[in-house]
């Protein structure tokens, strides 16, 4: 099995990191969360004021601090950062992991060869899964993390070893450091173990402990997170007070539902376009596990905690219509495959528990035709997840991928247009960049906030020339320009997104005539969709 789980693990690594270097270096299609997650990690190292906490705390941590070995060498080699190689590097062995957990799932629940294999196949190959496992975001660790833990759970159900529950909890809290949308499976987790213990001891002690060691590592990655943040920045969770949260890019960008029915109903389209079968599979699980008293899919319900989160949080008008937000229904489909086999073998276990629950050696009802039906629901769901992904209703973010897809040779003249504006998305910021390096500036000579100019410094060859909000000095040096030294700063239009750059609220006026601080150098018109036109003005001294 191990053998089998490292090749299964460096074949995905391979096709992930293929896709992920082709749509960044031939195709230069980059997402802006991972290329702003690379270029807050180049400013921890090589920033003119390097210090681990420029990684900022608007975004809980894991996937830039998993960066930063790679991020290392792009002082050697620029590329990495430009083109946002570091997060493909780290979201491709993260994708590959959750690959081979759910091939583990399988092998644990002794599900036939056939299965095993199209389970774990139909979820590589799933058109999210294979971007998200190519793009640097944080999708490859959430998944990977909560795959982990629901196959820690699953076996807990069988083994009551209590090893299981432990590394449960910590998959959990490492997820929780890659996204916030963790804590919800965390709850539900630690709801369910102690539920479960409850019912087989009756005993409030034993549940309140077993559900203590699940949700102990959350607890504490939470607290330590927002505690750094306050200690550092005086702002506990800058996800929802900061400028740069969140909850400001929502209100700045007119972002969120205004709830209701048509919210809820949203949600649920884009559950059914990633997992079209999942409506299907869900309930014929149900029924299989009452009448089998088999209680391995209730560890499900951590994914299942997951989907309703984002559907609550996009009803409460807190998130954007992202189809990412719904991934977690692609490994929920795959583990509601995995259930309608009957359980068989024994999933192994350091330390079995009082309350193991031997499986048979012959399980009845083989279930065959209904193992049939769902593999056939996840092959036919692939095609169905891709032409959603093309949709720009249900898919806002991925929909541009269709201009370099057989399947989009066809649409209209305007939307191909626009399609291939979107793939051209941080052109001009890589423009803008060159053109500052041309000048052979010292370091300090560029001031500009990180709110749109985060491609600007992840394309530069020379990152210690620009003055970021990541400096301890930024507010002295922003307060006075000439006085430090800045010969340049970059201004984009006080509107949306852009109220919140701080170069912006320091000098309302900036962007219109210079707020007699500077004169215009050059105007930057951007070819890239909801991208602001930059303006480079020169100091005067």
């Amino acid at each position: 099995m191990r053998s089998t789980g490292a090749r299964l693990f460096w074949a995905a690594t391979a096709v992930y990191l293929a896709i992920g270097i082709w749509l960044a270096v031939d195709v230069h299609y980059l997402q802006g969360d991972a290329l702003s997650r690379a270029s807050s990690t180049r400013a921890v190292l090589f920033s003119r004021d390097p210090h681990l906490a420029a990684i900022g705390f608007v975004f809980t941590p894991l996937t830039a601090l998993v960066q930063l070995p790679v991020v290392a060498l792009s002082d050697w080699w620029p590329p990495i950062t430009r083109w946002g190689l570091s997060g493909v590097l780290m979201s491709a062995p993260f994708m590959a992991g959750a690959v081979v957990q759910i091939h583990g799932i399988a092998t644990d629940r002794g599900c036939p060869a056939w299965l095993r294999w199209t389970v774990t196949a139909t979820f590589a190959l799933h058109p999210m899964i294979l971007y998200y496992g190519a793009n640097g975001m944080s999708e490859a660790p959430f998944l990977m993390l909560l795959c982990w833990a629901l196959r820690r759970l699953i076996r807990w159900f069988t083994t009551d070893d209590v090893h299981d529950l432990v590394f449960a909890g910590l998959a959990l809290a490492l997820a929780y450091l890659a996204r916030y949308d963790a804590l919800a499976a965390a709850a539900a987790a630690t709801a369910l173990v102690g539920a479960v213990v409850w019912y087989r001891r009756r005993d409030p002690r034993a549940a309140l402990l077993d559900g203590i060691i699940v949700a102990l590592p959350s607890a504490l990655a939470f607290a330590v997170w927002t505690a750094t943040s306050w200690l550092i920045t005086g702002e506990a969770l800058q996800q929802f007070s900061s400028q740069y949260g969140n909850a400001a890019i929502l209100e700045q960008s007119g972002g969120g539902s205004d709830g209701g029915a048509a919210a809820l109903a949203f949600s649920a389209a884009e559950i059914v376009a990633v997992a079209p079968a999942l409506a299907l599979l869900l309930p014929v699980v149900a029924v299989l596990a009452r009448r089998r008293r088999d209680p391995e899919p209730l560890a499900a319900m951590i994914l299942l905690a997951v989907l309703g989160f984002a559907a609550l949080a996009y009803f409460r008008g807190l998130t954007f219509p992202f189809l990412r937000f719904y991934l977690c229904a692609v490994p929920l489909l795959a583990a509601a495959a995995v259930f309608l086999a009957p359980r068989s073998g024994q999933p192994p276990a350091r330390r079995p528990g009082a309350h193991m629950r031997p499986r048979p050696a012959d399980p009845p009802n083989p279930a065959g035709l209904l193992q049939g039906v769902g593999a056939a629901g996840l092959v036919l769901g692939l095609p169905i997840a891709l032409t959603a992904m093309f949709s720009p209703t249900l898919s806002q973010e991925q929909h541009a991928l269709a201009a370099i897809s057989v399947l989009g040779q066809d649409q209209p003249a305007a939307l191909r247009s626009e399609r291939e504006r979107t793939l051209g998305t941080f052109a001009t910021e890589r423009a803008l960049a060159d053109y500052l390096d041309a000048k052979s500036l010292p370091p300090g000579s560029v001031l500009m906030d990180t709110v749109y100019g985060f491609a600007v410094f992840a394309a530069s060859d020379n990152p210690r020339q620009f003055v970021l909000p990541s400096d301890e000095d930024f507010t002295r040096i922003l307060n006075d320009p000439a006085a430090y030294g800045v010969r340049y700063i970059l201004s984009v239009p006080a509107t949306g997104r852009g109220t919140s750059d701080a170069v912006n609220r320091r000098f309302p006026t900036l962007y219109e005539n210079g707020a007699q601080l500077a004169t215009l150098d050059v105007e930057v018109p951007n070819s890239g969709p909801n991208q602001p036109t930059w303006r480079v003005w020169r100091v005067v001294e």
